[in-house]
């Protein structure tokens, strides 16, 4: 292609324009989308606190409610993937399928929400390693500082090539989920005063007032799992692998959290694990696991409860870094976060940003920490649970409109009725989501530990709202100004492919 030709053409501007295609095939690409959901965190974190927070006993069962419902979202959701190849995912397919002001809307959300997830889990690592080294080492460090030293380290790692990337996740992620199955089959083996006791499948088990509350908690430990469509310009034969691999998320991460959801009622006991969960909070997993396999594998599982939480953060930044690669291509962000490094194909300068961002937003929370040696409780209170909430809010707000974006997108190409089946499972996603979001928004004071009536209920959530608005008014903004950058939303490097073509019939007339 010629010079004069590339500088024509506005969103694709030769090969450091476009992520590297074939670099990750189905195992890779599943590694990396479930190390998102980090297993070990949410057995040890999230299960726990759900028990002890919403005392809903059926937890094992609302995994496998939830995560009926997120294979029905993952129905048109899969389907999407075969036609769409964007490192932008979510908010190329809403584009797509509901417009580009819509589209524009949601890749501020995405960014946001994406962005307050890798924002939490640096708060709970920076104090779980702070607590290691006090533990076994007598070193008294303020959290803040290990995760200062994650983000470097996530940073390098974010510049460098897919690959190594996948291969970091892998390893940790494997060793994770060992720990974790090792954990269930003792439990199994060797259950609590009530016996392998199946009560916690009860439907019965569901009743109370928190039941829309711990449905939140719930699904938001999956977030992370719809990840493998901001590989698609990355993966090999992706109308294939995306699609397979979103499948084998939903599906494992489901049955994964099921099982170990139910052997915590089995390690305790159905009728002591809301009161157990309580005592012990996020202690309860290693308390119970010191008791059957001793002190040595439950300091191993201390060490890689910690390396889950940076194999998640890693997880989270790439997909950030790829969300703010596909924006500034398309022109919704500067054109310079477009543009991938030469030597490694990742997107450098997205990585870049949100690096300088994390730090930002780490250093906000360690000022606010104002005692001696900052309070242990902070980063995990604040951070943690804060920004977690607003990311996964944001998230399953997204899948809710992907769900429309979908069904909108096969009608309007006349595959309405060919496409039938599964856009009768996005609209029936669509309508749980979006009951989910209703019951978040309603209840966010719980999620964060407020009081009834805290600011924090709705200041918050109104993160995710302020990211809509601002998202709509620059999409309005772009369709009147930049009429032909508003057409591009979602395009990605397929608008290259009908410059080109607009161009060549131009110069063939």
């Amino acid at each position: 292609m010629s010079t004069g030709t590339t500088r024509e053409i506005s969103t694709f501007k030769g090969p450091e324009r476009r992520l590297r295609a074939g670099r990750i095939g189905v195992a890779g690409l599943l590694l990396s989308v479930v190390a998102a959901s980090a297993p070990l965190v949410v057995t040890a974190g999230v299960m726990p606190t759900t028990y002890g927070t919403m005392g809903i006993v059926g937890q094992p069962l609302l995994f496998v409610g939830v995560g009926i419902v997120l294979t029905l979202f993952s129905v048109g959701y899969a389907e999407m993937s075969r036609h769409v190849h964007n490192a932008g995912a979510f908010y190329a397919y809403i584009a797509r399928g509901l417009g580009g002001t819509v589209g524009a809307a949601a890749s501020v959300v995405a960014l946001v929400a994406y962005s307050a997830m890798q924002f939490a889990i640096y708060g709970i690592f920076g104090h779980e390693f702070s607590g290691l080294l006090r533990r076994h080492l007598g070193v008294d460090l303020d959290w803040w500082v290990p995760a200062l030293a994650a983000v470097a380290v996530v940073g390098v790692l974010g510049w460098l090539k897919l690959d190594l990337n996948v291969k970091v996740l892998g390893a940790l992620l494997l060793v994770e989920c060992a720990m974790v199955v090792a954990f269930d089959i003792t439990c199994l083996g060797r259950p609590g005063p009530e016996g392998v006791s199946l009560r916690a499948f009860d439907p019965t088990t569901l009743a109370g007032a928190g039941l829309g509350t711990a449905l939140c908690f719930t699904i938001a430990a999956f977030v992370g799992f719809e990840q493998a469509a901001v590989y698609a310009e990355e993966a090999n034969r992706p109308q294939i692998v995306v699609a397979r691999v979103t499948f084998l998320a939903a599906a494992f991460v489901a049955l994964f959290y099921a099982l170990g959801s139910w052997a915590l009622t089995v390690a305790t006991g159905p009728s002591r694990i809301v009161a157990a969960s309580r005592e012990k909070g996020t202690d309860l997993l290693f308390t119970l696991t010191e008791d059957r396999l001793g002190t040595t594998f439950t300091d191993l599982t201390h060490l890689f409860y910690v390396t889950g939480m940076f194999a998640a953060m890693l997880s989270f930044h790439n997909v950030v870094a790829r969300y703010a690669f596909a924006m500034g291509r398309d022109g919704l962000l500067p054109a310079s976060l477009g543009r991938t490094s030469g030597a490694s194909g990742a997107p450098a300068y997205g990585s870049l940003l949100q690096s300088v961002v994390s730090l930002l937003a780490v250093a906000v929370f360690a000022v606010t920490d104002d005692r001696p040696q900052g309070d242990p409780t902070a980063p995990v209170i604040r951070l943690f649970t804060w920004m977690g909430n607003v990311g996964a809010l944001g998230v399953i707000l997204l899948m809710a409109t992907a769900s429309a974006a979908v069904i909108v997108f096969f009608v309007r190409r006349g595959a309405g009725r060919a496409q039938a089946p599964r856009l009768a499972a996005s609209a029936a996603a669509c309508a749980a989501l979006l009951g989910i979001v209703g019951y978040a928004v309603k209840d966010f004071h719980v999620l964060v530990g407020a009081t009834a009536g805290s600011a924090l209920g709705w200041i918050l959530p109104g993160i995710i709202g302020a990211a809509v608005v601002l998202g709509v008014i620059h999409g309005l903004v772009l369709r009147a100004v930049r009429p032909d950058v508003h057409a591009r939303i979602g395009l990605g490097n397929e608008a290259f492919q009908l410059e080109k073509a607009a161009a060549s019939a131009r110069s063939s007339s």
